[in-house]
């Protein structure tokens, strides 16, 4: 039984259609009759959802019948056309009370099936002049507008479906990502806290138990952090908004990516890290932005990489070119696995846990697109390698798009 919204719900999406007035137009002028309309007939209602009136029947859109009065009731039933061109003169509808009731001599009801073979309603015509339709094409003709009707209907349904389950994923996904951002944020204040206590008990206690307490606390601060930063650039980037860069030229570029490095040793001391830097001139970059790629990539290495050789970070530039590459030791990365190293949550094939969200070269990516550069995976039996690489045109503006590529050697 359908309700009265799913009534008007249906009322809609046939007006909606382009092709159903057209479609009514020409079942008038093909068969002569004033009146054709598209009804929608339930078990307790008749209800027209469009119509062609050229004898002023007064049924507009919406307008509703008296089910039990119309012959489209028998048709819901029986689910056959009815046609016939002169009601007076009919052996059948001669005295049925419809024609009288409605004042019309000619009738014409074909019923509109959907995909599912259920019943929908009726293409249907009226006249109060006798009409000559009794043709057998006719029928046929008629009954392909009738499927010509459903069609567009269940068109129109699929795309009001479509753009419904879209809001509501839209809906979802930002406010997903708006919770994940403010509880990324949130959650750097009590972290920060938790760092600056540990570093104070790591400056003051002497070599023991709790100085080695204090540095495993660190530790978990700088992998929270890290985790919260990606988080957080992972929920944007998904928002729409792509990771910014801020292009100006930095003070002291090597300074500060040594920093990074420190930082990293700081928390992984049992870990040897090699920096190799030769800078030859200042160039525009988001300094913060290239001190999070280099983390991110240098993390990803102290992780992955062997525990027993060095992790090498080499920080290049010339007239034309600065690149970043950060080297380790270890079990090749899969084939089959880098080509997707630079999508998120995307992990190595190791076969043991590894901490992480895998989002880390996920936003090292994002950060190297946002700088017109590449960033590029080489692994193989002697080494794996990432390579960030970005053009100096001198003019930021002039940066071209950036790519990320994933090699295997």
């Amino acid at each position: 039984m359908a309700n009265q919204s799913s009534i008007e719900r249906d009322i809609a999406l046939i007006s909606r259609s382009n092709a159903v007035p057209t479609i009514l137009e020409v079942v008038a002028r093909t068969t002569g009759m004033r009146f054709t309309a598209v009804a929608r007939v339930t078990d307790t209602h008749w209800t027209a959802c469009a119509v062609y009136d050229r004898i002023e029947f007064g049924l507009r859109p919406g307008g509703e019948l008296v089910l039990k009065s119309t012959i489209c009731n028998e048709i819901r039933e029986h689910r056959q056309p009815i046609i016939f061109g002169h009601a007076s003169k009919h052996t059948v509808f001669a005295n049925h009370p419809t024609p009288k009731l409605y004042g019309f001599e000619s009738y014409i009801s074909i019923p509109i099936f959907l995909s599912d073979e259920s019943f929908f309603g009726t293409l249907c015509a009226i006249d109060p002049a006798p009409a000559k339709i009794d043709d057998p094409e006719l029928l046929k003709t008629l009954q392909l507008f009738a499927q010509l009707i459903a069609a567009q209907y269940e068109a129109e349904r699929r795309s009001d479906a479509a753009e419904s389950a879209l809001l509501d994923a839209q809906s979802t996904a930002r406010l997903r990502d708006q919770f994940v951002a403010v509880l990324g944020h949130d959650l750097r204040n009590p972290v920060q806290s938790i760092s600056m206590g540990a570093d104070m008990l790591d400056r003051d206690l002497p070599d023991g138990r709790e100085r080695r307490i204090a540095k495993h606390i660190q530790r978990s601060c700088q992998r929270m952090s890290e985790l919260i930063s990606n988080i957080m650039d992972f929920a944007l980037g998904k928002l729409g908004e792509g990771i910014a860069a801020s292009m100006e030229r930095p003070h002291d570029l090597a300074s500060d990516l040594e920093h990074v490095v420190s930082e990293i040793q700081r928390a992984h001391p049992d870990r040897e890290i090699v920096v190799t830097t030769s800078l030859q001139q200042a160039f525009a970059c988001d300094q913060r932005r290239i001190g999070q790629l280099l983390g991110n990539l240098l993390s990803n290495a102290i992780t992955h990489g062997s525990h027993t050789s060095p992790v090498r970070v080499f920080i290049l530039s010339n007239a034309s070119h600065f690149e970043l590459a950060v080297e380790n030791a270890g079990k090749p990365i899969a084939e089959d696995t880098i080509d997707r190293l630079f999508q998120p949550f995307t992990r190595g094939t190791s076969t043991s846990p590894k901490p992480g969200l895998g989002l880390g070269l996920y936003i090292a990516a994002e950060i190297a697109k946002a700088h017109g550069g590449t960033l590029q995976a080489i692994s193989n039996t002697a080494f794996t390698r990432f390579v960030f690489r970005m053009r100096l045109d001198g003019d930021t503006n002039s940066l071209h798009q950036g790519k990320v590529e994933g090699t295997g050697a």
